[in-house]
């Protein structure tokens, strides 16, 4: 089974601590605590792990799109950071630490359409043509005509809209490409289930902590520094009402998760609640519920991802294939070699691309090991002579 599908069938389950070393620098520490000592789920700032940010605005024919990216570094080649469906740029936050200290490079993390703080106005488009697009007029926007070498990666569905960029000529000055935790033939059988992992996320949290906390005691990210600061781009503030089965929705939501309360004490306090409405117009009923749900628990999901369902197939249907035709350096960098699809298997073989193993991650491989994902693209940057090694960094290649 896939790190993808296992953390689609496990998510609900805690997860295991990580190894002491497979997050970055911080969160060894933070994981190691002894009995009695509570952990800190707080969030944390971007400003922590990047330099700057910056609201990128790109014309179309409609008007002004505005794209969120955090940067770092002043020198060496970009590498353009594309996340998975339903993060945001902050997922490559600790691994932006640890890969600036490692190598001379510029790091530029994408917030892609729909996530993040990212403005469209068309949000609902999230056709792997128009996401790839994106990239290039957000690399043009930020460069001109001369852009400095650049090397696309991502993870997940960002992995594949990175393939889809580099199949298109999107970026005149790619000179590498990287995917994470993506395989055509894994993801393509993983649809078939993520309607229900989907489903069985909570809906609403009660705050930024309980968000951060549900997210590594489910397994979603297993490294809790890196869930800090990731979780924050994740979420968001619930807005206003938009109609009385939206509200319902929301409602039912929370209270599946209070009957699961192990105290009681919450779902007691409901039923009370429901009893004193008793006799109201549904309708009322159903708003009265909602405010006390927003009260409650203010924040959801940035992004429904239950409603992309229509592009799951283009995202990654051809994706090995085009990925083997890139005619620049690749590294593929994957949580479990179990799934590998017959075409990369194939390609890997004749050393069309390189691949590194990392063990004991989840699917989010680049939250849970950055530090592990940091040395693996490192190397491959010194590898093909186009960064220089800082800080004293030794590069172990290896053997796939």
């Amino acid at each position: 089974m896939s790190a993808l599908e296992k953390s689609m069938h496990l998510g609900r389950l805690p997860s295991r601590p990580p190894l002491p070393g497979s997050g970055g620098s911080q969160s060894g520490a933070k994981m190691r605590m002894g009995p009695g000592r509570k952990r800190d789920f707080s969030p944390v700032s971007w400003s922590q792990y990047f330099e700057s940010m910056e609201d990128v605005e790109v014309e179309n024919e409609t008007g002004k799109d505005t794209f969120r990216v955090y940067k770092s570094g002043s020198e060496g080649p970009v590498l353009l950071l594309l996340h998975g469906g339903g993060h945001s740029a902050l997922s490559w936050a600790v691994f932006t630490a640890a890969i600036i200290s490692r190598v001379q490079c510029r790091i530029v993390a994408l917030d892609l359409r729909s996530h993040g703080e990212t403005k469209v106005k068309n949000p609902e488009d999230l056709s792997a043509e128009t996401m790839a697009k994106d990239v290039g007029n957000v690399v043009e926007a930020m460069y001109g005509d001369l852009p400095p070498p650049i090397m696309l990666i991502g993870h997940s569905m960002g992995g594949a809209i990175a393939v889809h960029t580099a199949s298109s000529n999107l970026v005149p000055s790619l000179l590498g490409l990287c995917m994470i935790d993506v395989v055509e033939g894994t993801a393509m059988d993983a649809l078939n289930s993520m309607q229900n992992f989907l489903r069985g996320r909570p809906k609403t949290f009660k705050s930024l902590e309980n968000a951060i906390e549900w997210s590594v005691k489910s397994g979603q990210i297993r490294n809790l520094e890196s869930a800090r600061v990731s979780m924050v781009g994740q979420v968001k503030q619930c807005e206003g009402i938009t109609s009385p089965e939206g509200s319902k929705s929301i409602v039912e939501g929370i209270i599946e998760e209070e009957e699961e309360d192990e105290e009681g004490s919450e779902s007691i306090s409901k039923r009370k609640k429901e009893d004193d409405m008793e006799g109201l117009p549904s309708e009322t009923q159903n708003l009265l519920l909602f405010l006390q749900t927003k009260k409650d628990h203010p924040y959801t999901w940035r992004i429904e991802l239950a409603k992309t369902e229509k592009y799951w197939d283009g995202w990654f249907r051809g994706l090995s294939n085009l990925f083997l035709s890139c005619p620049i350096p690749k590294l593929l960098l994957l949580a479990g070699v179990d799934r590998l699809d017959k075409d990369l298997t194939i390609g890997q073989m004749q050393g069309k691309f390189q691949m590194q193993v990392l063990p004991q991650c989840g699917h989010a491989v680049h939250e849970d090991a950055p530090d592990k994902v940091a040395e693996a693209v490192a190397t491959f940057l010194i590898r093909h002579r186009f960064a220089e090694p800082i800080g004293g960094f030794q590069c172990v290649f290896p053997g796939c």
